[in-house]
């Protein structure tokens, strides 16, 4: 609700004055929806949106090629932009403070520096770890804004319209009870609703999706009703059962779960951290008594009704 304010204030301002947006720096986990802000912002500003990704901007040409064709106040949409290479990342300064293009023509002693004047336009970044773009690329965004994780009630919403979008009747405790194992986020949300209905179909002869109905197609996918998969509790139940619980480091869960260490830290742990499952402490990894609590319900391969 506060990012809506926030966005909305300054895009009425943007088309009183008839400017471009200022420049939008979008932060926050993936699959809660930064491409699709970047796309509502555009159509609510009434311009053209360009989507792009750094991997795609490697090269100079790459960017000068983008901004010296554009119409005046488009937006550019850039997902992952702390990818940018460093170069590119120097091309991108003078356009976003001074609306200019420093090029160099030519090569050796004949060599020159020609600037182009480009229209005014607004940059959209988004990223999953804004720490990692350079502090000379972030103070130019003159909106930073992070998305967070979304509440049941909002991911319900989400769901309900997901549904109608591909004709599929739910009900609205089925809807609740998805949006209670999609982890807070919109594209979880949306993937396990096509599943849902991949298991109705087969397995139901009701035209509405219900409760069991959900229960039953998440449990085949080891979904419980906190969003954890069968990874995530084999990473509890590793700790709660072999473990008393921790502390233990992560190299000897690594190895004893045979996953790559970098998976369970960037993939695994951030969720069952949100959640309060568990805690990074000096001497290891440590669960809590929630998560213990919640195995116990679980066990014995059974999800938590």
């Amino acid at each position: 609700a506060d990012l809506k304010k926030v966005l909305e204030i300054s895009v009425k301002a943007s088309l009183t004055r008839g400017e471009a947006l200022d420049h939008l720096m979008l932060y926050g986990p993936p699959g809660l929806g930064k491409t699709t802000m970047a796309l509502v912002i555009a159509a609510e500003l009434g311009v053209k949106a360009r989507v792009t990704s750094a991997p795609a901007l490697e090269r100079p040409r790459d960017i000068v090629g983008l901004l010296i064709n554009m119409q005046p106040r488009e937006l550019i949409f850039v997902d992952e932009i702390h990818r940018l290479n460093r170069i590119s990342q120097e091309l991108l300064y003078p356009a976003m403070e001074d609306r200019r293009l420093d090029l160099t023509v030519g090569k050796g002693s004949s060599s020159r520096m020609r600037s182009i004047e480009i229209p005014p336009f607004t940059l959209v970044g988004a990223t999953t770890k804004p720490a990692a773009l350079s502090s000379p690329m972030r103070d130019r965004f003159g909106i930073t804004q992070r998305i967070d994780f979304y509440n049941y009630l909002d991911l319900k919403k989400i769901i309900q319209r997901s549904a109608k979008l591909i004709n599929l009747s739910i009900s609205d405790d089925a809807s609740h009870q998805l949006a209670k194992r999609s982890r807070g986020t919109p594209r979880i949300a949306n993937r396990l609703i096509r599943r849902v209905r991949d298991y109705a179909e087969v397995h139901s002869s009701s035209s509405i999706i219900d409760v069991q109905v959900v229960n039953d197609a998440l449990d085949l996918y080891r979904i419980d009703q906190r969003g954890l998969d069968a990874t995530d509790r084999s990473y509890i139940g590793l700790l709660i059962n072999q473990y008393a619980g921790g502390p233990v480091g992560l190299e000897t869960l690594s190895a004893a779960l045979g996953e790559v260490s970098t998976t369970l830290e960037t993939v695994v742990e951030p969720y069952l951290m949100q959640i309060g499952f568990l805690q990074r402490t000096a001497r290891g990894r440590v669960v809590t008594q929630e998560a213990e609590k919640h195995f116990l319900l679980a066990s014995s391969n059974k999800i938590v009704k």
